[in-house]
């Protein structure tokens, strides 16, 4: 038996934290968190501090693996996304990848005139979903079904948004097509393993970007999906260490064989972060800039995981790995690189050098991104901008001096 009561006060506590955290802004989201009951689209064991939690994720469902298959979203990145979407009464929503919670946010905001669509890939999830927006008292606001999302969803639209709730590495021509020309896309775009949640509108014959959001998520399966390159290095100690290269992995990784066998040398960049402050930004500016960029991870026992301080950030040159660490410095802490291997100075000197170059440009500036889908024109992209190449597009980034 839920404590209405109780699950009444915890909703109005997460939204005093959402607001004083400037991450509710209107008062159409603020009233949806209010309204809608977030424990009942929870597994019935999760505890109310895990539910109303502002940075809590909470999975649904995982593979044989241990890995996470579906879940609901942290309220912080629910509420910056509903932001995102300049939702209005009376629009008509697609959600790709569906839980209920979002959508019942979403159906609050639009209203009764509104619709909105919720699909998943997984049936067992859209039941789930449907179970509880009926129980809630959302199911003829919320029309969920089971779809592919790189295929769209046939006889439905156009869409005033389109909210994407897992993480993408591109952007599915099918949206563009289903998305109304003043209509925004709210996307975890996955850059060289790196994601961020963009909200972008069209301008011209591209997309802009108009917001970002730090964010993690369960990556899109189906037709939608992209697997890493993985490169497993085995340590002294009989555990293992692996390398996940997103794009552009070199081409020799051979050479890394035995790579982790003489031991580990240290350098430092000289660049100092206080603490408390967040470098989120760093690991955007290695994703775009840093040759070799990998996430790293390892087993309990290796060296790797022994070492103090280390980060998953990692960079590969011929024969040479080197990772990100940190060091106590005054007020804070000191990047460095943690490198092994033949050319594994020459990995630690790529790594500090970039950690450096973001410091200088990048450090006090927010990035701005556009996407071109393929068959437009490249030639208004401006000189200054970064390129990574998709699938089904071109992905800008534009990182402006620092002041």
């Amino acid at each position: 038996m839920i404590d209405t009561d109780r699950a009444a006060g915890a909703r109005h506590a997460l939204v005093a934290e959402l607001r004083d955290r400037g991450k509710i802004l209107s008062g159409a989201v603020e009233r949806a968190f209010r309204r809608v009951p977030r424990e009942r689209f929870m597994p019935g064991d999760t505890e109310f501090a895990m539910a109303y939690g502002y940075d809590n994720s909470v999975v649904i469902k995982r593979d044989g693996q241990g890995r996470a298959l579906s879940s609901v979203s942290a309220a912080y990145i629910q509420a910056v996304m509903l932001e995102m979407a300049q939702l209005r009464p009376g629009m008509t929503v697609l959600e790709i990848g569906s839980g209920g919670l979002n959508a019942a946010y979403i159906a609050e905001v639009v209203g009764p005139e509104g619709r909105v669509v919720s699909i998943d890939i997984d049936p067992e999830v859209i039941d789930r979903a449907a179970v509880a927006l009926d129980a809630t008292g959302y199911s003829s606001r919320v029309h969920v079904l089971v779809a592919d999302a790189q295929h769209g969803v046939p006889d439905e639209g156009p869409f005033d948004a389109i909210i994407v709730t897992v993480g993408a590495w591109d952007i599915a021509p099918v949206w563009l097509t289903q998305l109304r020309p003043e209509g925004m896309l709210v996307v975890p775009l996955v850059m060289n393993n790196v994601t961020r949640v963009i909200a972008f509108r069209r301008d011209g014959d591209h997309l802009a970007s108009t917001a970002t959001e730090v964010a993690g998520f369960v990556a899109m399966q189906g037709d939608g999906a992209r697997a890493d390159d993985l490169v497993e290095l085995p340590d002294p100690t009989g555990g293992t260490v692996r390398l996940s290269f997103d794009s552009g992995a070199p081409s020799d990784l051979g050479q890394l064989s035995g790579v982790l066998a003489a031991g580990a040398t240290e350098s430092w960049s000289q660049v100092a972060i206080a603490n408390g402050v967040s470098f989120a930004d760093l690991h955007l500016w290695f994703a775009w800039f840093l040759g070799g960029f990998c996430r790293l991870s390892a087993d309990d026992g290796t060296d790797v995981a022994a070492s103090k301080r280390w980060l998953p950030f990692a960079t590969v040159r011929g024969a040479g790995l080197a990772y990100l660490i940190l060091r106590d410095a005054p007020g804070g802490a000191e990047f460095g690189a943690r490198a092994y291997g033949r050319d594994g100075q020459l990995a630690a000197d790529a790594l500090n050098e970039q950690v450096q170059a973001w410091h200088r440009s990048g450090r006090h500036t927010t990035p701005t991104f556009a996407y071109r889908p393929n068959g437009r024109d490249a030639s208004p992209i401006p000189a200054d901008a970064a390129v990574m190449s998709k699938t089904h597009g071109v992905l800008t980034i534009t990182w402006p001096t620092s002041s």
